[in-house]
């Protein structure tokens, strides 16, 4: 049997219209998590987070971040011991929205530990944002973990 040109231009475009309807249900079919829910808002209060990044820096050094198998330790350098120390770190996890963990910073000994067993063993950045004596610090970092 053979086919004339009309019937191979028919099946060619059949064709192109099931592939192109099979690429729609796939990416329809995809789940997509923000960084947050309310991105708009914090896009317009970047410039505060900017600020106390620049306020990071002025640092004699950063916050040192320790995992061990059972705690992430957070160091603060010398300059915030016997200060009063107020703010919070996030941990996200760029692969599951449900790993994100929010923790209020209760400093202790010029370090804050938070517990693994609240951590999933994946790539965190955690977003350490603290107020001392009326001034914002803000450092982002990268952590992995593992078991």
């Amino acid at each position: 049997m053979k086919l004339g040109w009309g019937w191979k231009i028919a099946i060619l475009y059949s064709g192109f219209v099931v592939m192109m309807l099979c690429l729609v249900i796939a990416a329809n079919s995809q789940h997509f998590d923000l960084v947050s829910k309310d991105y708009y808002e914090e896009e317009i209060a970047y410039q505060k987070v900017l600020d106390a990044g620049k306020n990071q820096s002025a640092l004699s050094h950063p916050l040192n971040i320790l995992a061990s198998d059972k705690a992430v330790t957070i160091e603060f350098p010398a300059e915030f011991k016997s200060k009063e120390l107020s703010g919070d770190v996030q941990f996200y996890a760029p692969v599951n929205a449900e790993w994100d963990k929010d923790f209020k910073i209760s400093a202790q000994n010029n370090s804050f530990t938070i517990q693994r067993s609240a951590l999933h063993n994946t790539k965190y950045t955690i977003k350490i944002s603290c107020t001392v004596d009326g001034k914002n610090y803000y450092q982002e970092s990268e952590i992995f973990l593992h078991s």
